[in-house]
């Protein structure tokens, strides 16, 4: 592992004017991608309605969203716009993922058999993906690697990914995201104070955005699914994950700025995040 790494600042300006450019006149849905979430166990169906709400959010053309049958209705009912196709086995998904663009599995996955058997599925489909929440507890005990994926833990995470604790990792955080990267391929973000972004090829990449009011339930999700809109919009896997974590902690920032960090939600984000990318 080298002893030290050069570091650069994300910046949103300069992404926002590469890949954020106005949409031609006669664009169409197809244009933007269509980004699949994969999650939603029993009793966790409001991690994937965020992740997909938050894919749309950034301009994908398209979100479908695999969950346990019981929730399509109330994501249908909450939030017409997600497409839920019926997947009544694992192996289904190769064929109900065959027009996606991106998936984004993870949110709200569980740790039971159900989300095992999706986890494994998924890693045999040859598109970009987003890993994420659960599924990085799968991939702890797989050991997979994949350059062709964008890994989003945050330090608890990370470390069960190296098997070191969560002190360790917080103490080297620069040193951790290399670690992750060497180890699983990819692009990996390593969450916190200061988020990190590293693909082994450029500089690490920190984050200078953020609040202590993002320190809550479903932030980690809504960042799945901006990611994940991203890719699905064609832009490369490691710009795609330095705009999403600028996108995201500025949309907190602006929330904050408004009425304060105690309370925000990660829904808040979403008209922030709007503004944003427009």
């Amino acid at each position: 592992m080298k002893n030290t790494i050069e570091m650069k600042t994300i910046d949103l300006n300069t992404l926002k004017q590469n890949y954020l450019k106005p949409r031609a006149k006669f664009s169409h849905k197809g244009d933007f991608g269509h980004v699949f979430v994969i999650g939603g166990e029993v009793g966790m169906a409001g991690a994937v309605k965020m992740a997909g709400e938050a894919a749309l959010r950034t301009g994908a053309g398209l979100v479908s969203v695999l969950t346990q049958p019981q929730h399509a209705a109330m994501l249908n009912a909450t939030r017409p716009e997600l497409m839920t196709p019926r997947c009544l086995q694992a192996d289904d998904l190769h064929g109900v993922t065959a027009r996606a663009s991106v998936l984004a599995i993870g949110p709200g996955l569980g740790r039971l058999q159900w989300g095992q058997k999706l986890f494994a599925e998924s890693l045999k489909i040859t598109k970009p993906k987003i890993i994420d929440a659960d599924a990085l507890w799968f991939l702890s005990r797989d050991k997979a690697k994949n350059d062709s994926w964008i890994l989003t833990p945050h330090p608890g995470e990370a470390a069960q990914l190296l098997n070191i604790t969560t002190t360790a990792v917080q103490a080297h955080r620069q040193q951790t995201v290399q670690a992750l990267q060497i180890k699983y391929g990819g692009v990996v973000i390593l969450k916190g104070a200061g988020t990190l972004v590293y693909d082994g090829k450029h500089p690490v990449h920190i984050c200078e955005a953020g609040n202590p009011g993002m320190a809550s339930g479903g932030m980690g999700d809504v960042l799945t699914g901006i990611i994940a809109g991203l890719v699905a919009q064609k832009i490369p896997l490691f710009e795609a994950a330095c705009l999403g974590v600028i996108l995201h902690t500025a949309a907190g920032d602006l929330s904050a700025q408004k009425a304060g960090e105690r309370g925000m939600l990660a829904t808040d984000l979403f008209d922030e995040l709007r503004s944003l990318i427009n």
